[in-house]
């Protein structure tokens, strides 16, 4: 017997919240299942979707260190504990793939032990499992992936995490072109200066996006949804990327910018009709630049990780 646990895809950032802003999809999404063993320590004994990419080491797996945090914390360090993770999602896609296998196993091994724990509570050992991919504290993959909706991290390296009103008919298109793009690398092309006009103009954005949130007026959401400090910096590492955002303004997007790191690129719409509408516009957009891409279609997931 054991307990499998699913944990959704992420879109972080939103655009114009780098590290502070993240929403939770319906899918894809990573499935972890965890059992007991007689066999002393933590073991992966499979993984699937990944290609032969992601280490068999728990010390060196997202999900296995989050794991390992948490029977340390538990004083159970020597528990026989077997893990199967499942990737359903593109792996360096901009979609929080790592997040996703930390929360679920995180999720799962919980549920094993019975520690009675809730989500915000495991939160800080998937939180570590993810910082091994992420190459830093950011939560805007983890903390949607864990406890679904859209969440405002205030702070990292506190966890002062909050979850954010989702205007009812908000619907998400992210589009995957068939690349990868490592997060340490889109990470490594962003310039630590920022214009004092630039600042200005983005913390506007970011504060009239969630104002836009709270009153529903999904107006100003699109508005907002300009970021002007790292997209111009990362937009060259996807090809045709300003063609693909332009598709999607045509076809009514709220706003659409890049997922995470990238490739990824989303669109937040007013409902599934221009999300359909706006999601083939992004996929020929991609075409005509030579790279096929994935369609995923979603509400913002409200429920994050959970037992199945």
């Amino acid at each position: 017997m054991g307990i499998k646990a699913f944990a959704p895809a992420s879109v972080g950032n939103i655009g114009i919240g780098f590290d502070t802003l993240g929403l939770a999809l319906e899918h894809p999404g990573d499935e972890v299942i965890a059992r007991k063993s007689d066999t002393p320590g933590l073991r992966i004994t499979k993984i699937t979707g990944a290609g032969g990419k992601l280490p068999y080491e728990p010390e060196k797996n997202t999900a296995g260190v989050a794991v390992l945090r948490l029977l340390q914390h538990l004083g159970e360090a020597d528990r026989g504990i077997e893990l199967e993770i499942h990737k359903k999602m593109p792996i360096n896609s901009g979609l929080g793939s790592s997040a996703a296998s930390a929360a679920a196993a995180t999720l799962a091994v919980s549920e094993l032990l019975r520690t009675g724990m809730s989500k915000r509570e495991l939160l800080p050992f998937a939180w570590a499992g993810e910082q091994i991919a992420s190459g830093g504290p950011q939560g805007d993959n983890i903390v949607p992936s864990m406890l679904g909706g859209i969440v405002l991290i205030r702070d990292n390296d506190t966890m002062d995490v909050h979850r954010l009103h989702v205007p009812r008919g908000l619907y998400v298109v992210v589009v995957h072109p068939k690349m990868e793009l490592l997060t340490r690398e889109a990470r490594a092309v962003l310039s630590p200066e920022v214009s004092m006009e630039k600042h200005v103009r983005q913390s506007a954005n970011l504060a009239a996006f969630v104002l836009g949130l709270f009153n529903g007026d999904l107006g100003l959401v699109g508005r907002s949804l300009r970021d002007e400090i790292v997209e111009p910096q990362r937009a060259g590492m996807i090809p045709g990327f300003y063609d693909v955002q332009e598709a999607a303004m045509l076809e009514g997007a709220l706003g659409c910018s890049i997922s995470g790191a990238g490739p990824s690129v989303f669109a937040l719409c007013a409902n599934s009709l221009i999300a359909e509408n706006t999601s083939i516009a992004m996929q020929k957009a991609f075409a005509k630049h030579k790279l096929e891409s994935q369609i995923f279609l979603s509400a913002v997931n409200q429920e994050g990780a959970v037992i199945c």
